[in-house]
């Protein structure tokens, strides 16, 4: 996903207690942690922003993966950070975030931990998330662990592309229109896609553009929806979700789009 709006409230109000949370915090073990071999540990303590992050560690082969946003938060920039979400930072050996949240940058200095902060650039296109999953299992000591789950991603992906495809309507790859960080389930689907949009609502000059193009399908992006995107157009809007559910399985999220795809493509 990219930038949005930062709608987080600061944590001035929360000072009193982050002192004493500060206080009850371990700490982080430093780098031996990151040298965490993947057998005969539990490895580092991963505290991720939401549960997308989250997905990205255990998928890197992290045993010990809690996020702060719940799952069931649509927009993850809307939540508002609670003293008790501090404490688990306070914690952690490692902190994973996005540029994209407001209120992540000062998590760590408020709580007062001395985790490791990662930054992570989330997408969902392949390339992207076998680099976010290599790049924790180096960091996490947990190599062979991200190794692992990126083969079985890149075999996943074939398969749900295969069947997707599968469902064509006519034989013939599909045009569509996405949100611009739903495009990946575009390329998953092996569609045309004809146009973006996004992450602003489209503008009367954009819907003109993008319905004259034609696009039997629309991509929105569920975490970021404006509502109906090409009303009046007869493309059939289908919402993509970015994030996983509470259980972090991420490949969840391709397999949920890949249905959502192939049901929509056959009933056309």
């Amino acid at each position: 996903m990219a930038r949005t709006r930062g709608l987080v409230r600061p944590l001035v109000a929360l000072s009193a207690g982050l002192l004493l949370i500060s206080g009850c915090g371990s700490g982080a073990t430093s780098e031996k942690t990151a040298a965490t071999s993947d057998k005969g540990s539990s490895g580092p303590v991963v505290v991720a922003t939401t549960v997308w992050e989250a997905a990205l560690a255990k998928a890197a082969g992290a045993k010990q993966v809690t996020s702060i946003v719940p799952a069931s938060i649509r927009h993850a920039p809307d939540y508002d950070v609670k003293p008790s979400d501090l404490a688990k930072v306070a914690q952690a050996d490692y902190v994973l975030y996005s540029s994209f949240e407001p209120f992540a940058g000062r998590i760590k200095e408020a709580a007062g931990s001395r985790a490791k902060m990662i930054e992570l650039n989330l997408d969902n296109t392949p390339s992207k998330t076998t680099a976010n999953v290599t790049r924790l299992g180096k960091a996490f000591g947990t190599q062979k662990a991200a190794a692992r789950w990126n083969t079985t991603f890149g075999k996943e992906w074939e398969s749900l592309n295969k069947k997707v495809r599968g469902a064509w309507p006519g034989g013939k790859a599909p045009a569509v229109t996405a949100q611009m960080f739903t495009s990946w389930a575009a390329k998953l689907a092996g569609a045309q896609l004809v146009g973006t949009y996004g992450p602003e609502a489209v503008t009367p000059a954009q819907l003109s553009e993008l319905s004259a193009k034609k696009p039997k399908f629309v991509l929105d992006n569920e975490n970021m929806s404006t509502g109906t995107v090409l009303p009046g157009s007869g493309a059939k809007q289908l919402n993509i979700a970015n994030y996983p559910g509470q259980d972090l399985d991420l490949l969840a999220v391709y397999r949920k789009a890949a249905q959502q795809m192939e049901k929509a493509f056959a009933a056309s």
